[in-house]
């Protein structure tokens, strides 16, 4: 059959099959087509889901960035030239505070400023290091205390239960008292831009207030300031009961007993219940602390051990070691060495706000800055901490 000649039965599905072939082809690229369209409109979709999602989540932070930063270029020029407008005009997002105008007097410093304080005063050798610190925004904190325990008993089918003792709950109110710190600095040394006022401000507020409250903690025993745990009564262990704090005498006046220096220390140690042991500690000021880590076991083993790592506490028995200078020296009968779950035992309360305010008449030609913040603090559980009389008895 030549070229010209027409195509015979047999040729007949030789062209079927090329037409069916080029009709799927043709269908399947509208379908691949159609399913690129249809995967990209959901791509698009899907961004657009996730840049909304995104923005909705962002608040919080874009908030406090976009406050926090004018806050502190509003407080930095009020620092160095007592220019106020900034302040005033500033509105600050949170529950606790929503203006940089302090009701009370004074101006509510940046966020970083006080972080910066907040971090001095965490780290600093005092009860806040390991006593709990609760934040409020009222003028006092309450704390509900069953002092005594609730009664149990075992039961069966035949014998009568008898009633349990009825618990007895007392309230601890810790007031917030104003804590105040007044640095001064030459206008001149504030005019200088290199000179890094918040940096400056927020060091020497710290200082101030870390030593006010190490002290207040330990040994505050008049109003307008926190109550320390050594201004409350104290018994023999013995004799203890609610509202005293038990201590354990040295047996010899202001000294160990020269015999048996370290019995002291364990008996201390065991006259604090055991549901407080595990998270006790001792607190002592470094001349005690001097004294104690000479002692030894019978075996001839230090009890003292130095932390194994940077910034660990040192160890005493296995428990760790606060050295606070606020405690007193080793003396005729002072309680010069407490030990305790001070997380249980001792609570610190304050607001989160810190207000300063500049002064630039009452010491010309320098400038004072009062800045205050309210904290308290007071035992709350007298079950929870111990002390070292060195005493006869």
């Amino acid at each position: 059959m030549t070229e010209t000649e027409p195509a015979g039965p047999e040729t007949a599905p030789l062209s079927e099959v090329k037409a069916a072939l080029s009709g799927f082809l043709n269908e399947f690229n509208d379908f691949q087509d159609d399913l690129n369209v249809k995967l990209q409109k959901q791509e698009e979709r899907i961004a657009m889901l996730t840049t909304k999602t995104m923005t909705h989540l962002r608040p919080a932070l874009s908030v406090e960035a976009n406050t926090s930063l004018p806050h502190r270029k509003a407080m930095a020029t009020y620092l160095r030239c007592g220019d106020d407008d900034a302040l005033r005009g500033l509105e600050l997002d949170g529950k606790a505070m929503n203006t940089a105008v302090n009701a009370e007097g004074g101006y509510l410093v940046d966020p970083q400023t006080a972080e910066s304080i907040q971090s001095v005063l965490r780290t600093a050798s005092s009860l806040r290091a390991i006593a709990n610190v609760v934040t409020v925004e009222a003028t006092s904190f309450d704390i509900l205390i069953d002092a005594t325990d609730v009664g149990a008993g075992w039961a069966d089918e035949v014998t009568p239960t008898g009633e349990t003792d009825a618990p007895q709950i007392e309230r601890i109110s810790i007031p917030l008292h104003e804590l105040s710190a007044l640095p001064k600095a030459s206008q001149r040394l504030l005019d200088d831009s290199a000179f890094d006022i918040e940096g400056w401000l927020a060091g020497r507020i710290a200082d101030k207030f870390a030593r006010a409250e190490a002290d207040a903690f330990i040994n505050g025993n008049v109003s307008g300031r926190p109550r320390g745990i050594l201004s409350h009564a104290t018994v023999t262990n013995g004799s203890w009961s609610w509202g005293n704090i038990g201590y354990v005498a040295t047996g010899t006046a202001g000294d160990f007993d020269p015999s048996n220096a370290s019995d002291a220390i364990v008996d201390l140690v065991y006259a604090l219940g055991a549901r407080y042991r595990a998270n006790a500690s001792f607190v002592m000021n470094s001349k005690t602390a001097g004294a104690v880590r000479k002692m030894k076991d019978a075996d001839g083993r230090f009890l003292w051990s130095d932390g194994l790592s940077q910034g660990e506490p040192a160890r005493l028995m296995g428990y760790p070691v606060l050295i606070a200078e606020d405690m007193p020296d080793i003396a005729t009968d002072a309680m010069a060495i407490a030990f305790g779950d001070f997380g249980a035992g001792y609570t610190i309360a304050e607001r989160p706000d810190l207000r300063v305010l500049r002064d630039p008449f009452s010491a010309k030609p320098h400038v004072l800055f009062y800045a205050t913040k309210r904290v308290g603090g007071d035992v709350t559980d007298f079950a929870a901490i111990k002390l070292m009389k060195f005493g006869v008895a």
